[in-house]
């Protein structure tokens, strides 16, 4: 059977596994404890970062935009990308945008969040395969953990306020493409869907980013997509002039 390497509540593990699902393919999970999977990764993938598919048949494929073109190859129906070719340009372009710009933003705002909150630590692992930790050894480990995390994604103060600065900016596109029809919708999805979707669910865990995410097309889109993630950061994570204001 195939082996799908994840961190529980990584959003584009959740991308991976979603695609899984669609096309009704059989796979078994191999969940990794935050930081270990970059080490572990490094030895089986030659690459740090999870989801990463090892095949029945022993391929090795590393990276959601990756791993959901070869979904495709495997399974052709239903598809995750348009058979025109205008159509499927759009999209492949916009889930590249999903994964190098907004998913990368929504792993600096969640980090730079814990480090403010780490108690919500915790919410992220609900339904995870390891076994839970006490909740003293977490908080004895956390500063560790999002350390090591925030130096590994770059999320410094500077970054991360300008991501909060830009980020309505961001939800915007994606609302737009939704309205032109590049991001297809929960019925019939694509990979920018799944793509853009789980970074959209990522960042609704963020007490102090959900309302600019209120009553867009893309929350829709992703609660419809993404329906049971975990992770709850309660508000007050950011300094209240990091966030900017929500539209009316």
């Amino acid at each position: 059977m195939h082996k799908l390497y994840v961190v529980h509540s990584s959003h584009p593990c959740e991308t991976v596994k979603k695609a899984l699902e669609l096309k009704a393919i059989p796979y078994r999970t191999v969940e990794m404890l935050m930081p270990t999977q970059a080490p572990l990764q490094m030895l089986r993938f030659r690459r740090r970062t999870v989801p990463a598919l090892k095949l029945d048949g022993g391929e090795k494929i590393s990276g959601s935009r990756a791993i959901l073109r070869r979904l495709d190859e495997l399974v052709p129906d239903p598809p995750l990308l348009p058979a025109d070719a205008a159509a499927r340009a759009a999209v492949l372009d916009a889930e590249r945008w999903g994964e190098e710009v907004l998913q990368p933003l929504a792993r600096r705002l969640v980090w730079a969040a814990l480090k403010r909150r780490p108690g919500a630590i915790p919410s992220f692992q609900e339904a995870s395969q390891l076994p839970q930790l006490p909740r003293p050894v977490v908080r004895l480990v956390a500063p560790g953990v999002i350390a090591i995390e925030r130096a590994m994604n770059r999320a410094a103060d500077d970054a991360v306020r300008a991501d909060l600065r830009e980020l309505p900016e961001h939800l915007d596109r994606i609302d737009d493409w939704i309205l032109d029809g590049v991001l297809a919708g929960a019925k019939e999805p694509n990979a920018a869907d799944l793509q853009i979707g789980a970074s959209l669910r990522l960042l609704s865990t963020l007490a102090d980013v959900r309302p600019l995410l209120a009553g867009r097309p893309g929350d829709a889109l992703a609660a419809a997509l993404f329906a049971d993630f975990p992770g709850d950061v309660p508000e007050g994570a950011y300094p209240a002039d990091w966030l900017p204001v929500a539209r009316a």
